[in-house]
């Protein structure tokens, strides 16, 4: 094969986006204004949920989420070590303490089995300091929403969806994003839709949303944005020390774009992992995405899993080796728990979270996204096929008694 240089993802941008732009810079209005709320109002319809609010990041989302439902100094908020930094630093923001709940292996998804365990061992006064829940959408498959949310209730939790994975994608028919109180979504680059960086949040609840939106910008009264306008009043109140976590016009333009397009660019990532799926069914050391059959996945990454008794190579060497043959793929994530600070502040261990740690030492991400061309595809795969074959250790397999890939295959 000639040599490619295939990157891990590379953003969907086309001239309507480009237009957009450049229409918004020739309006003179380029931070919030009447684009954002455009984007809120256009995705609120989409989701089928009373309330959008654009925000800068997930990240951003994620704090006026915690916010909104009172987290607080000593409080315990649920959530994965399975997950990017933004999820728990955001607990910490407010001065509560992440607490960490082991994943199903094939879901990579927080586990509702595990959750209840956690929440069984709590003594009673943990157990008062328990707030909310934040299960994590890994790579675009949504979580078990009826199991959580009935734990939730069972023990008076509230619940903020991380849908950073997820646009658009669907449990048992329901969008995500219309499910829960508060969701918390991602534009970032790399995520299924994009206005360069930003966030949106979704709600139903009238009281979170006014909280949200007057948070995003200082804390200041209903409506500030719109004071340099001829509709608008130089006169507005500080109503609470708030945060700078508006998102300007010029990326909403870009994500209003991006989100009329987003069902086609689902298809085209639908139609990638169908072809990926059907090239590594038969590779021995490869265990593919396992889907659940009541969801409808966003395909936000395409997950790996290597199965390292039949490899003469870890994980680690084996992207090493694509990389040298110009596939770069990634690792999503290294769990949070094995990071220094969690380790050092809570004294976390590999061992606490096994599930996490086993299934985070044999998974890669490969390249995914919407513009992967037939012949990128077919690169990766034979590149993924050579080094396989370059590192099998057929004694192991021949030990092992089977070829199989394990789990379900991807749609």
């Amino acid at each position: 094969m000639k040599k490619m240089f295939i990157p891990f993802s590379v953003p969907y941008i086309d001239k309507e986006e480009i237009d957009s732009v450049v229409d918004t810079l020739k309006s003179g209005w380029l931070t919030t204004g009447p684009k954002t709320r455009q984007f809120e109002a256009d995705f609120a319809s989409y989701i089928g949920c009373r309330h959008a609010v654009a925000v800068s990041s997930c990240t951003a989302a994620l704090h006026l989420a915690m916010d909104a439902i009172g987290a607080g100094r000593g409080d315990i908020i649920l959530t994965t070590p399975m997950t990017f930094a933004a999820t728990a630093e955001v607990i910490e923001y407010m001065g509560a303490r992440p607490v960490f709940v082991d994943i199903d292996p094939g879901t990579l998804n927080m586990s509702p089995e595990r959750l209840e365990d956690t929440l069984k061992k709590m003594t009673p006064e943990e157990l008062e300091r328990v707030k909310a829940v934040i299960p994590v959408h890994m790579a675009g498959q949504p979580c078990d929403m009826d199991a959580i949310t009935g734990i939730a209730e069972k023990y008076g939790l509230k619940v903020v969806e991380d849908a950073a994975h997820t646009m658009p994608a669907r449990y048992k028919g329901r969008m995500i994003g219309s499910i829960s109180p508060i969701t918390c979504f991602s534009f970032y680059p790399t995520k299924c839709i994009t206005s360069a960086e930003g966030g949106m949040l979704t709600t139903d609840d009238d009281k979170y949303a006014e909280r949200m939106r007057i948070m995003s910008l200082h804390g200041i009264s209903k409506g500030a944005w719109n004071r340099y306008s001829k509709e608008g009043s130089w006169y507005y109140e500080v109503l609470q020390p708030g945060f700078k976590y508006n998102l300007p016009d010029v990326l909403s333009a870009i994500g209003i774009s991006q989100l009329r397009r987003s069902e086609s660019l689902l298809d085209m990532r639908m139609r990638h992992a169908e072809v990926y799926s059907h090239a590594f069914r038969d590779m021995p050391g490869i265990e593919l995405p396992e889907v659940s059959s009541d969801v409808e996945h966003s395909w936000h990454l395409y997950i790996i899993k290597l199965n390292l008794e039949m490899l003469s190579i870890d994980r680690g060497r084996f992207i090493e080796e694509l990389r040298s043959r110009g596939v770069f793929a990634s690792v999503h994530f290294i769990p949070l728990h094995l990071h220094p600070y969690y380790r050092e502040k809570y004294g976390y261990g590999p061992s606490d979270f096994p599930m996490a740690e086993s299934q985070y030492r044999r998974m890669l991400s490969l390249p995914f996204y919407p513009k992967m061309t037939d012949e990128e595809l077919d690169y990766v795969i034979e590149t993924v096929r050579e080094v396989l074959e370059r590192n099998y250790v057929k004694q192991a397999a021949a030990a092992d008694g089977s070829r199989s890939t394990g789990g379900r295959v991807a749609a």
